[in-house]
């Protein structure tokens, strides 16, 4: 048990590394200046690979049934928070990406996704995110890279934030829903392209951030259409006869052992 406990313990404090990572994004950012950035960016990558990987270790290290009386998974909100969204609001504006009189509307991000974190049922059951999930770190990445028109920075960054509010599913690569896998795999393409334009930062690698967008472009039309199947109802019909079938087929196994 005392093993079980370690593992549990360790678990956590990987989990909040990520909260060491964000004090170090804070220290990028007050300093300020284009490398300054550079870092602070390689760091919320650095965040999101600690998001991705706690919640597989803590299902291994059964964090839940070792430390009940501790709740990793609101401490994982607590860290995501500022990792996905306080920050990369804050890079945005430390960068001047928008103007000082249009800088406000940074607020309205930063409520939509304090509104996405605190709904019961932020993540379905069939395995996606309700709601655009707060990816401002992916957004201010390619606001401060491609410099749009301030018109376009203000439309993105209203459209994403409204859609916070719209019960649309969007894909959740770490779940097992449809397309997990091959949304994995591209994820591991587009953060190593990802790596590369940050390592080669300040200079202009318009051919490689490109390329790079065909992954957001991706992950953002796939959620879409799914959505626009469920709110047919065609899709939603056949991910509950493909369950029936699934339950099925374990009780049928069960009966003949």
């Amino acid at each position: 048990m005392r093993v079980e406990k370690f593992l549990a313990w360790g678990v956590h404090i990987y989990t909040a590394m990520g909260l060491v990572v964000a004090a170090a994004i804070v220290a990028s950012l007050v300093r300020g200046g284009e490398a300054s950035f550079r870092s602070a960016f390689a760091l919320m990558a650095l965040a999101t690979i600690i998001d991705a990987t706690d919640g597989w270790l803590a299902r291994r290290a059964r964090v839940k049934e070792v430390t009940p009386g501790f709740d990793g998974r609101r401490l994982d909100d607590l860290i995501d928070f500022q990792t996905y969204t306080t920050l990369p609001l804050l890079l945005l504006w430390r960068a001047a990406v928008l103007p000082a009189e249009q800088a406000w509307w940074l607020v309205l991000p930063l409520l939509a996704s304090a509104y996405g974190f605190c709904q019961v049922k932020a993540k379905t059951d069939d395995g996606y995110f309700l709601g655009f999930p707060s990816y401002w770190n992916i957004v201010a990445f390619y606001l401060y890279l491609l410099r749009p028109p301030v018109w376009l920075s203000l439309t993105v960054i209203i459209v994403l934030s409204l859609l916070t509010f719209v019960p649309t599913r969007y894909l959740y690569p770490s779940q097992r829903g449809p397309l997990s896998r091959l949304t994995i795999w591209l994820g591991i393409v587009w953060a190593a392209i990802v790596v590369v334009i940050l390592a080669r930062l300040p200079e202009k690698q318009m051919t490689l951030i490109m390329v790079s967008l065909a992954y957001p472009a991706y992950y953002l039309v796939v959620s879409w259409v799914i959505s626009w199947r469920y709110w047919r109802g065609s899709y939603g019909q056949s991910s509950h006869s493909q369950h029936r079938l699934a339950t099925l087929a374990t009780k049928t196994r069960r009966s003949e052992d």
